[in-house]
């Protein structure tokens, strides 16, 4: 019961204070003589009278529950692949266990308290029969099935959503924590795993120029076999290509394995890596996962500036010019001729000899045309300032690779005394110029080794192994002499050290991240002793400076660039993303770009791309992928009917089944999608806290009905009953 005209309690009391006081009153100063016990009894009538009628004013209503058609209970039963593994209780199926609970357990408990709709979610929410549902949907996105039924039932009176899954979130998307129904989640199938062996992950790295040799990284775990070995093998196209036999370091000891590999240079190459079936595996569609490796796409354009003719400059320059990756123009300072003008030699192609003329490009235009500059013993005064600031915004702005070596850029801080020595990895040292050579200026002979990250490091990687890399490192013949350079800066990493008379294990090799390029400096003299002094069929000297520069060139954009995400489910969307930048880098707010893709059917779908507002030269599209397989996206941007450049990108759909990764149930998703909603998190067997929860809530959930009590026989024959039994006591006891 309550009051539909409720009044404030210190009100109410003040009011029935003063309905004693009147009572009291009307009996106390009576003439005729009663006797106290008959004097209480008419006080109390007639207070409880009084009593009564003030109840009334204040208009009390019964409450009864709202009937089960107005509550609402929906139930959200999971149906992806995850659930047909048998893993509940009884060797069930985890559909098959929750088809039972809700079947037997929840509906009929609830049935008298609330209308219970049963959903079931993968890629999507809708509802379902509880005879005909099968554990098929490719994915679970279990967030966005809440949101969906939240959204539906809007406007109905929701005691809470209940959601029965094993926790394979594999949709990514976020709560809407502004609807106030409660998400109560039960947990079914085991948290631990049987047997099951996995590959977790596996990535590639960038194959930037042609004839790459790229690391694939594979991540992988055993469960229920102890320290057994097993095979790891890996695919290139679907053929075999490598077979490593792995030893867990313990029962589901994560294990990690990295091969180097080298993709076609001229179509997507698949790399698979698969673990071989065991028959009492819980699972076997997690053995396998699939990498795309691109095609590196155009050759990269590298300048060479050396500040004197030499062995480093010949050696280096037949060195890159002889890689398929690159395009090589040189610049060698000969001095000044007879009428003190500064002379140059110049090498490379007919389209970048022009902008070189002046020893150095001298506008955005030209040098941004390059992916990565090589400074060798360049005098600090030989560069005017607007080509050392234009060098610094074409690693910060262009997102070029800048590396800056030998003694004329370094000794005595050299170029680090310019704008650029904020974007060199390694800060000038404190030493003399003259702690460079020995006494006479004779060569000091140091030894080059990686460090720790230096091993595993692309630049310095000579085998497939760190070991090995290091041992043969260890076996390189000797620098002529190293320039000692100052302490990493913030941010840097040290591949390397040199080691000898004078020096020892001091910074040689250094590279960092700035702005969106990527800088390196190597301090080393005469690095052609690795080639001059080694055996012929030593390739140390080669392989070193062939990914020194395909490394610095790696990252460098492209006009159009083009991003793709999305695709690891076969249907999902595709989002593709297009910078378009003019010849100065700068963003092209206003082009026209338009975007195909075409499926591995060979089916092409061709959209526009729209601006992303506050992203200038930034435009996106989505589109619906074709089946799983090799997709090759294409966006070519145009301004005023004149063509900007085209990119291309392919993508691997499906690599992966993300569903039945990590089979275990995952109780941190259903605890979290719990807490979020303010709701409760319960095992297969504590259905009967989740129905008393219900329960609970079933009776606040709905607006109940309303019986006013003043308004009604019962209370006039109330009120006037204790009226009359006053009256004929008056009577009866003398009193008129």
């Amino acid at each position: 019961m309550r009051f539909a005209a409720p009044v404030p309690w210190w009100m109410a009391c003040l009011l029935v204070a003063g309905a004693g006081a009147i009572a009291t009153y009307a009996y106390w100063g009576l003439l005729i003589p009663l006797s106290l016990r008959h004097r209480g009894v008419l006080i109390t009538l007639r207070f409880v009278a009084l009593v009564l009628l003030l109840l009334g004013l204040a208009e009390p209503v019964r409450l009864e529950p709202a009937p089960p058609a107005d509550v609402l209970v929906p139930i959200l039963l999971d149906r992806s692949r995850s659930m047909a593994l048998a893993d509940a209780d009884g060797g069930a199926s985890r559909l098959a266990a929750a088809v039972a609970l809700v079947r037997d357990r929840l509906t009929p408990a609830l049935a008298d308290r609330a209308q219970v709709e049963v959903w079931g979610f993968g890629d999507d929410a809708t509802r379902i029969d509880l005879d005909v549902v099968r554990p098929e949907a490719a994915r679970s996105d279990l967030t966005a099935a809440v949101n969906a039924v939240r959204a539906h039932y809007a406007d109905r009176s929701i005691a809470g959503v209940v959601v029965v899954s094993d926790g394979g979130e594999t949709g990514g998307g976020a709560l809407d924590t502004a609807s106030g129904a409660p998400v109560h989640v039960v947990a079914v199938g085991t948290s631990a795993l049987t047997r099951d062996r996995e590959v977790l992950d596996v990535t590639l790295g960038q194959a930037a120029v042609r004839e790459s040799v790229v690391e694939l990284s594979v991540t992988a775990v055993s469960h229920g076999f102890g320290t057994e070995p097993f095979e790891i093998r890996v695919l290139e196209n679907g053929q075999p290509s490598r077979v490593i036999r792995v030893t867990p370091p313990d029962d589901g000891g994560v294990i990690r394995e990295v091969v180097s590999v080298s993709p076609d240079p001229d179509q997507s190459t698949v790399y698979t890596v698969d673990i071989p079936v065991d028959p009492t595996e819980l699972v076997t569609e997690n053995n396998r996962r699939s990498v795309l490796a691109a095609p590196p796409g155009r050759p990269r354009r590298l300048l060479i500036v050396e500040g004197a003719p030499g062995h480093d400059h010949a050696f280096l320059k037949r060195t890159l010019a002889g890689d398929p990756g690159l395009r090589v123009d040189a610049v060698i300072h000969k001095g000044q001729n007879d009428r003190g003008e500064l002379t140059f030699y110049v090498q490379g192609a007919a389209a970048g000899v022009a902008a070189l003329t002046d020893g150095y490009p001298t506008t955005r235009e030209s040098l941004y045309a390059y992916d990565a500059i090589i400074l060798a013993n360049v005098d600090p005064a030989s560069l005017r300032p607007g080509q050392v600031e234009l060098t610094s915004a074409f690693v910060s702005e262009r997102g070029g690779g800048l590396l800056v070596t030998g003694a004329g850029s370094l000794a005595g801080a050299g170029l680090g005394r310019t704008a650029l020595g904020a974007l060199l990895p390694l800060g000038p040292s404190r030493r003399a110029t003259s702690d460079l050579r020995g006494s006479g200026h004779t060569f000091l002979a140091h030894r080059v080794l990686p460090t720790a990250d230096g091993e595993s490091h692309p630049v310095l990687r000579l085998a497939d192994t760190a070991g090995e890399t290091r041992r043969r490192w260890e076996a390189a013949p000797t620098v002529g002499h190293v320039i000692p350079l100052g302490s990493p800066r913030p941010g840097a990493t040290v591949l390397a050290t040199a080691h000898g008379e004078g020096l020892d294990a001091v910074p040689v090799l250094a590279i960092q991240r700035f702005g969106r390029g990527r800088t390196m400096v190597f301090g080393g003299e005469a690095s052609w002793r690795w080639k001059m002094l080694a055996p012929s069929t030593d390739d140390t000297y080669d392989r070193f400076w062939r990914q020194t520069a395909r490394w610095l060139v790696a990252d460098a954009p492209d006009r159009v660039g083009i991003e793709v995400e999305g695709g690891a489910v076969e249907g999902d969307p595709l989002r593709v993303a297009v910078s378009v930048a003019d010849p100065g880098f700068l963003p092209v707010p206003d082009a026209a770009v338009r975007v195909e893709i075409r499926g591995p059917d060979g089916t092409a779908t061709v959209s526009s791309a729209s601006p992303v507002t506050g992203q200038p030269g930034r435009y996106r599209v989505e589109v619906p992928s074709r089946g799983g397989g090799v997709h090759q996206i294409t966006a070519t941007a145009s301004h005023d009917a004149v063509e900007l450049g085209r990119a291309e990108a392919p993508l691997l759909v499906g690599g992966v089944d993300v569903e039945l990764t990590d089979p275990r149930r995952d109780d941190a998703v259903l605890r979290r999608l719990a807490d979020a909603s303010g709701g409760r998190f319960f095992l297969a067997d504590e259905t009967d806290d989740l129905i008393a929860t219900l329960g609970d809530a079933t009776m606040s959930a709905g607006a109940p009905i309303e019986h006013d009590l003043w308004s009604t026989a019962w209370a006039f024959l109330l009120v006037s009953g204790v009226v009359s039994v006053e009256w004929i006591l008056r009577r009866q006891w003398g009193l008129r």
